[in-house]
């Protein structure tokens, strides 16, 4: 008799922990095969830490034959879904199409760039969902400091040392916050800018206060570090039209800048939309054991799952990575459950607090409804980093220790181009392919 065969598609959160949690249950009954771009997890988190040259890229980078064991990994992207036929259609790295059939179907292909009807925008801005994107900032960074210290032109001088980001949520809060630092480090370093005014950094949001939808001391001490560090924190303010010489905001500002970082959020990826089942906010409809009604066979979970929340009736649980890692622990639970191991359960959270990391020995936290600023948070934060991180915690927490007490080793590594990392693109994980 042939071993049933459980196809989860992404390899995020949710993804990584339901295949872990299955692999842990099934122990060789069934096959568990995990389709993704890339062969590791991305513990998308400490994504501003690879960008600011504190973390090397590995580090973030978990490998998943290593950590999965017992699940077969199946490099390539799922573009199309066969729900009566029972099959997942996918493009491997070199191209060539496959297809495999399921008995169970995991959807956990996370989330892409959220995009607005902005001018300009989609052309001259990048966004911050990919290794991809943090490798190609950090080269950018980079370049703009070096192309600065090397013009006579004030004018140039000022547009490369200004950086905007948009969206004063957990990315964008954690990237004005870390580049901020990042760029004062390097300035440092070059003749021409080192006595003149630092680079300077702007964090834009319609929202009345960074950090929106988190805890007020938490937004309290993350606006008064960013202000007190010199980046521009501008609320009720956004970007009306991008250009290639700056942008154009929504209070008529102009800024001259060759750098506009996209973080006001993420959308769920294209291919929940394309199967034709009911959604709300573009994410797909599951139940409350994380089924797709009227498909008992396939399971959702994470950003690309509408999950209901028992806690709120009448709400669906947030696009965050605790929420998506429990998820994908209920659902590995319950697919177990529909063989006949156990019962299965609803999805039920309980809040454990926040963390936003604001570089050097600051940070915001909550952990446990108890408020945290400072050297506490920063050690709260860390910890709950290298507790969340399924591997390479030793690694990780080497390049804390060494980049606490040796300067940063800035260097242009040229591995990604602008053009490769596109800010409408549908797998942020994977740089785009251009030329032959």
């Amino acid at each position: 008799m042939s071993r049933p065969r459980i196809v989860i598609v992404g390899a995020g959160f949710a993804g990584y922990r339901t295949a872990r949690t299955l692999a842990r249950l099934a122990r060789g009954a069934a096959e568990i095969v995990l389709v993704n771009p890339h062969d590791y997890f991305l513990y998308v988190p400490l994504l501003p830490e690879v960008a600011t040259g504190i973390l090397e890229p590995r580090r973030i980078s978990v490998s998943l034959a290593g950590t999965l064991p017992g699940v077969r990994l199946v490099l390539g992207e799922a573009d199309t879904i066969d729900l009566d036929g029972r099959r997942v259609g996918l493009v491997d790295p070199e191209g060539t199409r496959r297809e495999l059939s399921y008995d169970r179907l995991v959807l956990s292909a996370g989330s892409v760039n959220k995009l607005l009807p902005i001018p300009g925008v989609t052309e001259h801005a990048h966004g911050f969902r990919g290794m991809p994107e943090a490798l190609y900032l950090r080269d950018h960074i980079t370049r703009q400091i070096e192309l600065a210290d090397a013009t006579d032109d004030p004018a140039e001088r000022d547009a490369r040392c200004t950086f905007v980001v948009v969206g004063a949520g957990y990315t964008g809060t954690e990237v004005s916050a870390h580049g901020k630092l990042f760029t004062d480090e390097l300035a440092r370093k070059h003749p021409s800018l080192r006595d003149r005014e630092p680079p300077r950094w702007l964090l834009l949001d319609v929202a009345p206060r960074v950090l929106p939808g988190l805890p007020e001391h938490m937004a309290d001490t993350a606006n008064r570090v960013l202000t007190r560090r010199g980046v521009e924190v501008c609320m009720g303010t956004s970007v009306d039209e991008a250009t290639k010489e700056g942008v154009h905001l929504t209070n008529g500002r102009f800024l001259p800048t060759h750098s506009l970082i996209w973080c006001v959020g993420v959308r769920p990826d294209p291919l929940v939309g394309d199967l034709g089942l009911p959604t709300e906010k573009g994410r797909l409809c599951v139940d409350e054991y994380l089924n797709v009604p009227g498909h008992p066979e396939v399971f959702a979970c994470g950003d690309a799952a509408a999950v209901p929340d028992l806690n709120h009736p009448g709400e669906i649980t947030p696009m965050t990575a605790q929420h998506a890692t429990r998820q994908g622990k209920t659902a590995g639970n319950n697919i177990a459950a529909s063989f006949g191991q156990g019962e299965r359960r609803p999805y039920r959270h309980r809040d454990l607090g926040f963390v936003v990391d604001l570089g050097g020995f600051q940070a915001a936290a909550n952990p446990f409804q108890v408020p945290l600023s400072g050297l506490a948070a920063k050690t709260v934060t860390r910890g709950y980093h290298l507790a969340a991180m399924p591997g390479n915690r030793v690694r990780t927490g080497a390049d804390w220790l060494l980049d606490a007490v040796l300067p940063k080793q800035a260097v242009q590594l040229g591995l990604v181009r602008s053009d490769a990392v596109p800010l409408e693109n549908s797998a942020p994980e994977l740089p785009v392919r251009t030329g032959g």
